[in-house]
């Protein structure tokens, strides 16, 4: 018991340094240093903390990576729940320790949790299918570079490295289409905060990537073959 909470609480942490890296970057600093500040953000928070608990849970931080696994048979379905559970608690925690410091900021150029959420449709964003699209290719692709780089075959100690690029490349692509969610708990954490728009929206961006990320983990289980 104390080995799942351990991997629990390293999933929570996790995820927790993740939303927190979207947040405080998409909130403060892209308003006056643009996208680059937040796709960087997150890829090098994961990669640290790949490197920090990932031997302990595996460094998911995501549903959608966790069902990917599922489907590449890295890991076991019965295990799932409690991780999806822990990495949606530690999304939301961390999205609302930034709302409480939102609250507090001086008179400036911030952005609001609205502007940092997934969003489709309507003025100013890109329509349902478009977005759809985006976020199950990427999420795809992510889930085949994860399988792969953890494969006994790839080089060990860099997979971490490879994971954080990845989620670099993936939001300078996506935060102009959909703000990039490739993760259901980032996406849940912010929606909270933002109101009824995203939350409108936040069905898309569970179905999404989870789909995006079931099918990148059949994909990596036959290119693997391990």
């Amino acid at each position: 018991m104390s080995g799942n909470m351990q991997k629990y609480a390293a999933e929570f942490i996790g995820t927790f340094a993740l939303v927190s890296s979207i947040c405080g970057a998409a909130l403060f600093s892209a308003p006056s240093a643009g996208l680059m500040t937040v796709a960087f953000a997150i890829g090098v928070i994961v990669l640290a903390m790949a490197y920090a608990v990932g031997h302990i849970s595996g460094a998911h931080f995501n549903p959608a990576v966790t069902c990917g696994l599922v489907a590449a048979g890295r890991f076991g379905a019965g295990e799932a729940i409690p991780y999806i559970i822990v990495q949606v608690l530690g999304g939301i925690l961390a999205a609302a320790m930034f709302y409480v410091i939102l609250s507090g900021a001086p008179a400036g150029k911030w952005n609001d949790f609205v502007a940092i959420s997934n969003i489709y449709g309507g003025a100013g964003h890109f329509p349902l299918l478009q977005v759809a699209l985006i976020e199950v290719v990427l999420t795809a692709l992510f889930l085949i570079v994860i399988v792969g780089v953890t494969s006994k075959k790839a080089p060990a100690g860099f997979a971490p490295i490879a994971i954080g690029l990845t989620l670099v490349f993936i939001h300078l692509v996506a935060i102009p289409v959909s703000n990039a969610s490739v993760n259901p708990a980032r996406s849940t954490a912010t929606a909270i905060f933002g109101g009824s728009v995203p939350l409108s929206s936040l069905w898309l961006f569970w179905v999404a990537p989870i789909v995006g990320g079931v099918i990148g983990g059949y994909i990596a289980r036959w290119l693997q073959d391990d």
